[in-house]
């Protein structure tokens, strides 16, 4: 008899439009392109899916930011695609910005907001004081809202007090999120115009930040900087699969004896077991979907309290080289 999970009731935590419509066909329009090693991934969703409002996301993906010509080469891909997509929100060259870096400076996988805010370019208190700026810049200011646990306060009602006091055009929001795959972890940059939601990958939703609700263009840039301990196990079982079909593949490939175990690359082998196979490794986990056995793992983690929320040891120094490109792509998108 076949195990049925209701999935309603665990479903697996992503802010990434690209794994959200994983098992989507309609709706939306995709378009894929490399750029300096960068896959650049650009979906226009024409109606809301998952409560993933409509609008443009661009996903970059890469390898790696933790050495300098790397750093490099998505810094200028990100500022690329980040005035592309200010001038597709038809945000005037001269417009004033406000530049708002979500997430809590104390724990380290969610301080990426205001990591980046100690780095961007600040020019609205020269504009006010009348001084003579050059013309390549507009008027920027940031602000590091806190999270609610330290202020007590909703980021949107904080945002909204500063629009009354402080006319802003429009604004530029980064934060960390949370990814569903570890092949995505620090390895990801996401851009939208649909703002928003803080804390919504961990499930800690705030009022959104969005045009809807703040009145002004919202442009939010996201890393998934976290996972989930049901996401590092329901990956595992997938790896392991890749890797014995991997193993069974080249039984026969005499020259792999030669490479050690735990340095043969099997990540790219499309794999291909049987469901029988499956079951034998496995038993019944192995004949889940992908959704299923996520779903199943958190049904098993949840009530114990032991679902954490997981980052890699190196989280420190990545996120020091994810501020710095982010920072960069910023500061040279809003100048002229």
């Amino acid at each position: 008899m076949k195990h049925e999970i209701d999935l309603k009731d665990y479903l697996v935590r992503t802010d990434l439009i690209s794994e959200v419509l994983e098992k989507e066909k309609d709706g939306f329009t995709k378009d894929i392109r490399e750029e300096n090693g960068v896959k650049i991934e650009t979906i226009t969703l024409e109606k809301e899916v998952f409560e993933k409002k409509k609008g443009i996301y661009k996903t970059l993906y890469f390898d790696d930011v933790t050495d300098e010509a790397n750093e490099k080469k998505v810094s200028l891909v990100l500022e690329k695609e980040l005035k592309q997509l200010l001038k597709q929100e038809k945000i005037d060259e001269h417009a004033s910005c406000l530049v708002l870096g979500l997430g809590n400076k104390k724990a380290t996988a969610d301080a990426l907001g205001p990591y980046v805010i100690d780095q961007i370019t600040v020019t609205r208190h020269l504009f006010t004081l009348g001084l003579d700026v050059d013309k390549k810049y507009r008027s920027v200011s940031s602000f590091s809202p806190g999270v609610m646990g330290t202020t007590g306060m909703e980021t949107q009602n904080i945002i909204l007090g500063i629009l009354e006091k402080e006319k802003v055009d429009f604004i530029l929001v980064v934060d960390a999120l949370c990814a569903s795959s570890l092949d995505r972890l620090n390895k990801t940059i996401q851009i939208t115009n649909t703002g928003i939601h803080p804390g919504s990958g961990i499930g800690n939703n705030r009022r959104e930040l969005s045009k809807e609700s703040l009145g002004i263009p919202v442009i939010a840039i996201g890393v998934p900087t976290v996972v989930e301990a049901s996401t590092i196990v329901s990956n595992t079982f997938s790896y392991l699969f890749d890797h014995i079909a991997y193993e069974k593949d080249n039984s026969r490939n005499f020259s792999l004896k030669f490479v050690p175990t735990l340095s043969r690359d099997y990540k790219e082998h499309k794999e291909h077991l049987s469901m029988d196979e499956k079951k034998t490794i496995l038993g019944l986990i192995g004949t889940l979907t992908e959704e299923e056995k996520k779903a199943f793992l958190q049904e098993v983690l949840i009530p114990l309290g032991y679902n954490y929320i997981v980052s890699p040891k190196e989280i420190d120094f990545v996120m020091e080289k994810l501020s710095h490109v982010i920072s960069y792509a910023i500061n040279c998108s809003l100048r002229l």
